[in-house]
């Protein structure tokens, strides 16, 4: 993936042509733009639970009020997401016209189905004049553009992992926010004090869930998910001294029953102030500076991702939305996905910090950044981590497979499996699946 090509300065900096976040109905009602042209339609769209659908639904009048088309959207967990919408296009009728779409998972699984409708012509032809197609990032085209040129979605998230950090906790002890990756380790133990009910690090365990955590540590080794002749390279030195670190930060200083968090524990047992670091995606902030929700408001550090021994890298993830194949809808969809990724809406999604926008304008615009509603902090780690963002699982169609095989390994390293035994097996188990796969 092609780094995202973020100004430092002008992300700390308020720019000079900023999108007025209160003004956004006029700011679209005066481009000239036909918005009414499908009033008086209904459309069903299924969104990802996630800060992205809920700012999408939490402003869901204001595209109904300039357009005129009526919305009918849920939000549905990821998982069960996934489960929903590949046993609907597999069967050759969506009850939804947009879907909102995971490319770590999905990208591969929907070009292969050709389930989604390629937006090309619509974006030359169907759109308004701001629309600003080279907004997008490269990063996050990369995601939205298939292997034969197909874009069928528009970005709306890239999603760097970063560190969360207890600073009230780091302090007390006088560690110092890590500098590479032996020194994560070192501060873990520092600051893991069972006996107070605190816990150095915590993060994903659970199988399948806890794949994109270890990946994080494997691209800093220098690992590579195939080699340059396309062999499955998952049990290589640099895969297993990842595993080992992996294993180490979570058996020893994570809480007891690890294996079973999911990012939703790993959350629970930050907000109350119960670890001293976490690492998952950047979209958490918004909770952890909620005082109705935790106890580490105004106490959270948001950090990069420090250097691994071959090379710095944020494990990194996006989301889009798209349009259905077999919606009978799909101008009033196109309308919904363009107001969807608006420059506008991403400048929300960063004043928010629901995630970090796929349009690099939203780093530039001066109310995004004076409305923040998150430290600052994390708005520099954001766009630092996007500098070093590499995706943090293969491209491949059959990814959840590669997810749950290793995930297996991983669960068990944690009940005390040896890290190079597990990932020989589990590279054994996935090889034919990989050789198979389109990489």
């Amino acid at each position: 993936m092609k780094k995202t090509q973020i100004n430092r300065r002008a992300v700390l900096q308020a720019g000079a042509t900023a999108t007025a976040l209160s003004t956004v109905p006029t700011a679209f009602a005066q481009s000239g733009f036909d918005w009414k042209r499908y009033a008086g339609q209904t459309i069903e769209v299924h969104l990802i639970k996630s800060p992205r659908g809920e700012l999408l639904q939490k402003y869901q009048k204001e595209f109904e009020d300039l357009t005129g088309i009526k919305v009918g959207a849920e939000q549905v967990p990821e998982q069960q997401s996934r489960q929903k919408t590949v046993i609907e296009f597999n069967s050759g009728k969506t009850s939804f016209d947009v879907v909102h779409m995971s490319y770590h998972v999905q990208k591969r699984q929907f070009a292969k189905g050709k389930w989604m409708e390629d937006l090309r012509s619509l974006m030359a032809t169907g759109a308004p004049p701001d629309f600003d197609v080279k907004d997008y990032s490269s990063g996050a085209m990369f995601y939205a553009t298939q292997s034969d040129g197909r874009i069928d979605s528009l970005p709306l998230n890239l999603d760097p992992w970063i560190v969360y950090w207890n600073k009230e906790l780091f302090a007390a002890k006088g560690v110092a926010y890590p500098k590479n990756f032996p020194e994560i380790l070192a501060a873990a133990k520092k600051l893991h004090d069972p006996a107070n009910g605190v816990v150095g690090f915590v993060g994903r365990g659970l199988k399948n869930a806890n794949v994109p955590l270890w990946t994080g540590f494997f691209l800093g080794y220098g690992g590579q998910f195939f080699d340059a002749g396309g062999k499955l390279a998952t049990e290589t030195p640099e895969a297993v001294a990842s595993a080992a670190m992996y294993r180490d930060l979570m058996k020893n200083t994570g809480p007891a029953g690890v294996a079973g968090y999911n990012w939703n524990e790993a959350q629970s047992l930050f907000l109350q102030g119960k670890a001293a670091m976490w690492i998952d995606g950047s979209g958490f902030a918004p909770p952890l500076e909620d005082a109705t929700k935790s106890k580490v408001k105004g106490k959270t550090g948001y950090g990069v991702m420090p250097p691994g021994p071959k090379t710095q890298v944020s494990q990194t993830f996006g989301d889009g939305i798209g349009v259905s194949a077999f919606s009978t809808k799909k101008g009033p969809a196109w309308y919904y996905i363009m107001w969807a990724t608006s420059k506008a809406m991403q400048a929300r999604m960063l004043a928010t910090g629901s995630g970090a926008p796929a349009r690099l304008s939203a780093y530039s615009n001066a109310e995004a950044i004076a409305a923040l509603t998150v430290p600052p902090e994390w708005l520099s780690a954001v766009a630092e981590s996007l500098k070093i963002a590499r995706p943090g699982l293969p491209i491949i169609e059959p990814v959840t497979e590669f997810r749950d095989v290793y995930g297996i390994a991983l669960n068990n390293m944690l009940t005390g499996a040896d890290p190079a035994a597990e990932l020989k097996k589990a590279t054994a188990e996935f090889a034919p699946v990989a050789a198979k796969a389109d990489t």
